[in-house]
C-alpha cells in the first residue's frame, strides 16, 4: 500500500487500488481524532461526494467514521460539488468538512479533501496534523470502532443537509441574473457529467447543458476544463453559435469558458478579465494572489492599478491562506481555479462563470472581446502547458537536470531561475516553468511567450531536458 498523504488539494488514489473503504475510514478517523478539540466541534462538521463512482458510498463511510467517534455529522442528501460544502460549513458554522472527490482527476481516481471552517481548503499545518494522526493508525493498524448508522441517525449525531437549496440560493443574491437573462445572450454550458448537473436550470432556465447527467465515469474523460477534453463542446458552441460557452470540472470548483469563435479561454485570461471587472467596474479593492502558474498579465494589471501583488506555489491552498490574513480581491490559479472578495474562499466555477456572464451582460461585449481588451491594455501573450506522463526515473532525471540549472532552452538564454513551487526559468519575453503534479503522477510543464512559436519552442526545449 503507498503511503496515504495530502498533495496540492486533498489525499488522491486508484480506486480499488490504494482508494479503498479500509483506507478512507483511516482518514476519516484521523480527521475525527484532529477536529474533535475544534472550538466549533458542537456545532459538527460536514460530509460530502460529488458525482463520482462510489463517492456517496465513501462519504457515507467516512461519516459513519467520524460519527462513531461522538461528532455530528451533517450529510449531504445527494451529489454535491465541492463550493456547495463549502458553504454549508459556513452556514452551520460548523468545524470542518469532508468532501469526497478527485476534482479533475481522471474517472479511476477518487479523493479526500478536508474543508476548513472558513470553507476553504484546510491550512498546510492543519493537514500536517491530521497526515501525522494518520500516519500513527496506518502504523499500528488501528481500525475505526463503527456504530450501525441507524443508531446514529436516531441519535442525531447523523443528519441530511440539502445543500442544493442552500447553494441555489445563496447564488441567486449574489449575481445578478436578472441581467444576464436580459442581454439575451445565447449560453451553452458543458457540465463534464459532474457534481453541478441539475443546477444551472435553477439559476439561468433557458441556457443549453450539455453532459448534465449523472455518469460516474465521466464517459472515460478526465472531467478537466481543458481543450483536449472539450471537442464536442466546441464543436456545439460554433455551429449553434452561441455567444459563450461555460465549463466546469468534476467538483465544480475550477472552470474555463469557450469564446463565440470556438476558442477555449483558460483562467490565465479569465483572472485578468475578473480583475478589471472587480477593480474598474465594481470599484472593489485589495491585494491579489497568484500561484506561480498564471500569467504574468497579471503582475502588469496589479502595477497598473496600484494593487499589492502575492505569488505562491500552486495550490488553492495557498491563496486560501492569504484570504484569511489580508483583504484579498481575487486570487487564482492556472488551473482553473479563482476566488473573489465576492464569495467564499474558496474557488467556485459555477460563480465565476456566472460572474463573467454577468459582467460581459453590463459592457455588452462578447468574451472574445473582453479578451482582446486586456491583450491590447496589457500585451499579448502566448500560453500552453503540457502533462508529461513518463516513469518515475525520468521524472526525477529531468528534476535534477533542472535543480543543477538550465542555461539555455533551445536557442534562448536562461536569464533567471525562480524556485517558489518547482523550476520557473525565465528568458527574454517569457518562461517556463517545470513541476511535479501533487496530485498525479506527471511532469506539468508550464510555457508563456510574447509570441506562439516561443512558447511552442519553449515546451519542445523541456521535453529534451532529460
Amino acid at each position: 500500500m503507498a503511503a496515504i498523504t495530502f498533495g496540492t488539494d486533498g489525499w488522491r488514489a486508484l480506486i480499488a487500488e490504494d482508494y479503498t473503504f479500509d483506507n478512507v475510514c483511516r482518514v476519516a478517523l484521523a480527521f475525527a481524532r484532529y477536529y474533535r478539540r475544534h472550538a466549533k466541534i458542537d456545532n459538527g462538521v460536514v460530509v460530502g461526494g460529488d458525482a463520482r463512482f462510489g463517492s456517496q458510498d465513501f462519504a457515507a463511510a467516512a461519516a459513519q467514521v467520524i460519527a462513531s467517534q461522538g461528532i455530528k455529522v451533517w450529510l449531504a442528501e445527494n451529489v454535491v460539488s465541492t463550493p456547495m460544502l463549502s458553504l454549508g460549513i459556513i452556514r452551520k458554522k460548523a468545524a470542518a468538512g469532508v468532501m469526497i472527490t478527485a476534482s479533475h482527476n481522471p474517472p479511476e481516481w477518487n479523493g479526500f479533501k478536508i474543508k476548513a471552517e472558513f470553507g476553504g481548503s484546510a491550512l498546510v499545518r492543519d493537514i500536517k496534523k491530521v497526515e501525522k494522526l494518520l500516519h500513527g493508525i496506518v502504523e499500528k493498524g488501528t481500525a475505526p470502532k463503527l456504530r450501525p448508522m441507524e443508531d446514529l441517525r436516531k441519535e442525531g449525531l447523523v443528519k441530511s443537509i440539502d445543500l442544493h437549496k442552500m447553494y441555489i440560493a445563496d447564488i441567486q443574491k449574489k449575481i445578478d441574473l436578472a441581467k444576464i437573462k436580459r442581454s439575451r445572450m445565447k449560453i451553452a454550458y458543458d457540465v463534464m457529467y459532474g457534481a453541478s448537473y441539475g443546477v444551472m436550470q435553477h439559476l439561468l432556465p433557458n441556457v443549453t447543458c450539455l453532459h448534465d447527467e449523472h455518469n460516474p465515469g465521466f464517459k472515460g474523460t478526465a472531467p478537466e476544463p481543458l481543450a483536449k477534453n472539450l471537442p464536442e463542446f466546441i464543436d456545439l458552441v460554433t455551429k449553434e453559435k452561441y455567444d459563450i460557452g461555460l465549463v466546469t470540472d468534476g467538483d465544480a470548483d475550477r472552470f474555463g469558458c469557450v469564446d463565440e469563435n470556438g476558442n477555449f479561454i483558460s483562467t490565465q485570461l479569465l483572472i485578468p478579465i475578473l480583475l478589471k471587472y472587480l477593480h474598474e467596474d465594481l470599484g472593489k479593492k485589495g491585494a491579489v494572489v497568484k500561484t506561480v502558474s498564471v500569467t504574468d498579465i497579471v503582475p502588469r494589471m496589479c502595477e497598473k492599478y496600484g494593487l499589492k501583488l502575492y505569488e505562491r506555489p500552486v495550490g488553492f491552498k495557498y491563496v486560501t491562506e492569504l484570504m484569511l490574513e489580508d483583504k484579498i480581491l481575487i486570487g487564482g490559479e492556472e488551473s482553473g481555479g479563482v476566488g473573489t472578495s465576492l464569495h467564499i474562499p474558496e474557488r467556485d466555477g459555477i460563480f465565476n462563470n456566472l460572474l463573467l456572464c454577468e459582467y460581459l451582460a453590463k459592457k455588452k461585449m462578447t468574451l472574445g472581446q473582453a479578451v482582446e481588451q486586456i491583450f491590447e491594455e496589457f500585451g499579448r501573450v502566448w500560453y500552453d502547458r503540457i502533462d508529461y506522463r513518463t516513469t518515475e526515473k525520468n521524472k526525477k532525471a529531468i528534476l535534477a537536470v533542472c535543480a543543477k540549472g538550465v542555461a539555455k532552452l533551445g536557442r534562448h538564454a536562461v536569464l533567471s531561475t525562480e524556485t517558489t513551487d518547482g523550476y520557473k526559468f525565465r528568458i527574454d519575453g517569457g518562461w517556463l516553468l517545470v513541476r511535479a503534479s501533487g496530485t498525479e503522477p506527471i511532469l506539468r510543464f508550464y510555457a508563456e511567450a510574447d509570441s506562439e512559436a516561443k512558447t511552442k519552442a519553449l515546451l519542445r526545449a523541456a521535453t529534451a531536458l532529460a
